[in-house]
């Protein structure tokens, strides 16, 4: 596997090298790249075929295939909190969106913003979880369909329709087509699906513009929850997962090291899930259930991304698309009381998948959604774009965070990040380095960034990593580990390496005041 400096070399070896800027820079000019930006909702680690999982993901492990793995990529274990970290390249705390989603953004501006500057057309679909309107300067999109705020049902998120049972929700959701808001939004079609729904609409403006530059933010509900497929996808999935927990973490745990993607001596955290010999049969059974729906969920996110696909690749479109793929925070153990009348798995049951597949699905990691930990901060992340000639690379070494998304797209675009007045300077850095630099300077700049502190604040939990160091709390009592030698979390070191803890803690507390995070 080779580390992030060779992957910046043979990019640049493509894009640029400083005898050939000129040339570069009108090609761009002439050619911009296209950009997707795919996010899942609470997708697990080990959640895609690529990473482990025994789901079919086809698409996206073909995009793997062609492109990039990261294993030590990050988000903020929250969904709104990575949104804005990944549009803006600034930590949530700073763009007022550290602890609540109904705050409008501030000192920010996005990589929508900047694209369409440059010409751009900036498209939105799926979830974005805020009070801004994507289509309003403040995001910058051009067009916008999708869930404004949190979680909706996947088959119908508005009213009962006539002749069907009625919806399960927690509560009506506002949703946004192109600027006019619906509260609640019933779709006429009763063969809505979110997951399709989403995707039909970036179909359809892609197919209207086939010669402008786009930047595509496609942002998939799924696999949250509600736990709802359509049979066909469930049956697929019906009765794998009947071994119990152990049994399939130890799969995915078995693949990942075949893969590449952990290494042969991983030692993992002792599990959360509950002991499978003392369920009932109907409880085995129904947990079974819960998993297949899960995976048909995911199965089905695949599908649609490939629709995608095959439509730029119809238009020739593909070989000059960067194609992004990442989640907003590990695999979720959240519950809530949801009322409703159906099967599980419709659109009458909302159902929660639970801690115990939580953990499976964050193999090898440890915990879940909401902690800092590593199973709730850590994401898939996949790159591909035929013009970086790079073929199934695994990289174990770089570690990066949702605000190094903007200025690395903007870069491998051939932009530079630009301030406007009032907005912060980007918290992210460009993972391939500035261009307008040699190509030893840039292999050493990204060497000296290499263990640059990242910060991680959600409501009890709390972290910082500096080069293989981490410290970590859920709570008030921190805990210290070398993930170089423990990428597992099992070893806490903060008694033997006290310097190093107050070090870090002392860190945190200078970024906590500067972006203003709670305690």
């Amino acid at each position: 596997m080779r580390s992030i400096c060779f992957v910046i070399i043979l990019v640049l070896s493509v894009l640029s090298c400083k005898k050939k800027s000129n040339d570069q820079a009108s090609v761009l000019a002439t050619n911009p790249p296209n950009i997707i930006l795919i996010l899942a909702d609470d997708l697990g680690f080990s959640d895609l075929g690529c990473y482990g999982s025994s789901i079919d993901t086809p698409v996206l492990d073909s995009l793997a295939s062609t492109g990039i793995r990261f294993t030590q990529f990050y988000n903020t274990s929250k969904c709104f909190p990575s949104r804005a970290a990944l549009l803006t390249g600034l930590y949530a705390q700073q763009v007022g969106a550290g602890s609540t989603w109904k705050n409008s953004w501030q000192n920010s501006t996005t990589i929508a913003r900047q694209l369409k500057a440059k010409g751009y057309t900036t498209l939105m679909s799926g979830k974005h979880h805020g009070v801004d309107i994507p289509t309003d300067t403040i995001l910058g999109f051009d067009r916008y369909y999708g869930l404004l705020s949190g979680a909706a049902n996947h088959f119908n998120p508005g009213n009962q329709r006539e002749g069907e049972i009625a919806p399960a929700r927690k509560r009506i959701r506002p949703w946004y087509i192109d600027g006019k808001r619906y509260e609640p939004y019933t779709p006429q079609d009763p063969g809505f699906y979110s997951t399709i729904a989403f995707t039909d609409a970036a179909i359809t403006w892609l197919k209207e513009d086939s010669k402008t530059p786009f930047f595509l933010y496609l942002s998939y509900t799924a696999p949250h929850d509600p736990l709802m497929a359509f049979p066909e996808d469930i049956v697929k999935y019906r009765g794998k997962y009947k071994d119990g927990y152990e049994a399939e973490r130890q799969r995915r745990f078995t693949k990942q090291k075949e893969l590449g993607i952990i290494p042969a001596d991983f030692k993992m955290a002792a599990p959360t899930y509950q002991d499978w010999d003392k369920l009932s049969e109907q409880e085995k059974d129904d947990e079974d259930l819960k998993m297949a729906i899960y995976s048909a969920m995911v199965d089905r996110m695949d599908t649609e991304i490939g629709r995608v696909m095959h439509l730029l690749r119809a238009q020739n479109r593909l070989e000059n698309t960067i194609v992004l793929f990442v989640s907003d925070n590990g695999s979720s153990a959240e519950t809530v009381n949801v009322q409703g009348d159906g099967k599980v798995g419709s659109m009458g049951n909302w159902t929660m998948l639970g801690h115990s597949w939580a953990n499976v699905n964050n193999t090898p990691f440890r915990l879940y959604k909401n902690y800092s930990y590593e199973g709730g901060i850590k994401t898939p992340a996949i790159v591909s774009w035929a013009k970086m000639n790079r073929k199934n690379e695994i990289n174990t070494q770089l570690y990066a965070h949702f605000i190094d998304v903007f200025p690395t797209l903007l870069s491998l675009a051939g932009y530079s990040y630009e301030v406007p007045e009032g907005v912060y300077d980007a918290e992210g850095i460009s993972l391939v380095g500035n261009r307008s630099q040699g190509q030893d300077t840039l292999v050493s700049i990204l060497e000296e960034s290499s263990d640059r502190p990242l910060f991680f604040q959600w409501k009890d939990g709390a972290a910082v990593r500096e080069g293989d160091w981490k410290l970590v709390r859920d709570g008030k009592e921190w805990e210290l580990y070398h993930l170089g030698n423990d990428p597992g979390e099992t070893t806490d070191l903060s008694d033997v390496q006290e310097d190093k803890a107050l070090a870090l803690q002392q860190k945190f507390e200078q970024w906590q005041g500067r972006v203003g995070a709670n305690n």
